[in-house]
């Protein structure tokens, strides 16, 4: 059977095909133009990332765990934390002072405070406003934001207060021997929780970068602790992983607020309502 089509027909369907066509190689246009786009600015990223890599191979190449506090022994120590603040103030702009930079800077501040076992509280209270920045940052509009009715957000939210709050209990009793023991336990009380806010609030903000940079800043934190408050026995390496987990974690932190505004439900997948 012959079938015919009236000439009348053949221009609408020909444009609605044409239209078809057009809409989908728009649409592979526009997925490589944003895969092209996501290449340039991680290889942006990553050039711009080389001083901090730089400072801190030369912090542990020249670092050594018996050398005398010094001003230069602050500056090398420091040097990465800042050049990481520089990074993200040339990728976000001034706003960022108040936020992830700012928050760098004072952990710059810290850095240098706790070459001298001296300033030790002065440090602390350095860190403690770094953490407090970083968390009124990934409360700001950059980042998205997971509902806490979530049961998957919920059980990340209580291992953070049980490890938290597990561990300043277990710390209590060395803080009470401490030398200033009376600044020194509500101290560490008050940093514990704002490092919890801090680690909850990157739970919330959902990119895998921010959330694994404060898990890191937990790691390298309890690591120090332990030390300095003779917890554990000296240990040969201590310091080492402190200072890793501590670079890891500003690596970590301020890549994902540079990226916070393209890296959308990072780990999406893995929550349940």
């Amino acid at each position: 059977m012959n079938v015919s089509y009236e000439p009348s027909l053949l221009p609408g369907l020909n444009s609605i095909t044409n239209k078809a066509d057009w809409e989908e190689m728009d649409i592979l246009e526009t997925h490589a133009f944003d895969r092209r786009q996501k290449r340039n600015m991680t290889c942006a990223l990553l050039f711009s990332l080389l001083p901090f890599f730089m400072s801190s191979a030369l912090y542990f190449y020249l670092w050594t765990p018996d050398a005398p506090a010094s001003v230069v022994a602050a500056g090398v120590k420091s040097a990465p934390v800042l050049l990481l603040a520089a990074a993200v103030l040339s990728w976000n702009g001034g706003q960022s002072v108040l936020g992830v930079a700012g928050g760098l800077l004072f952990s710059a501040v810290g850095d240098c405070c706790l070459i001298w076992p001296d300033l030790f509280l002065h440090g602390m209270g350095a860190f403690a406003v770094a953490h407090l920045l970083y968390s009124l940052t990934f409360l700001s509009a950059r980042y998205t934001s997971y509902s806490s009715s979530s049961s998957f957000i919920r059980f990340l939210y209580l291992i953070l207060l049980i490890v938290g709050g597990g561990f300043y209990i277990y710390l209590f009793p060395y803080l009470q021997k401490a030398k200033d023991s009376d600044l020194l336990t509500p101290g560490v009380g008050v940093y514990i929780t704002l490092i919890i806010i801090m680690g909850g609030l990157a739970i919330r903000t959902g990119h895998v970068a921010t959330l694994l940079g404060s898990l890191s800043f937990m790691v390298s934190d309890a690591s120090l602790a332990v030390q300095v408050f003779k917890v554990v026995p000296p240990m040969q390496h201590g310091q080492i992983i402190v200072m890793v987990t501590y670079y890891l974690a500003q690596l970590l932190i301020a890549v994902g607020d540079v990226k916070a505004l393209d890296d959308k439900d990072d780990f999406s997948k893995w929550k349940r309502s």
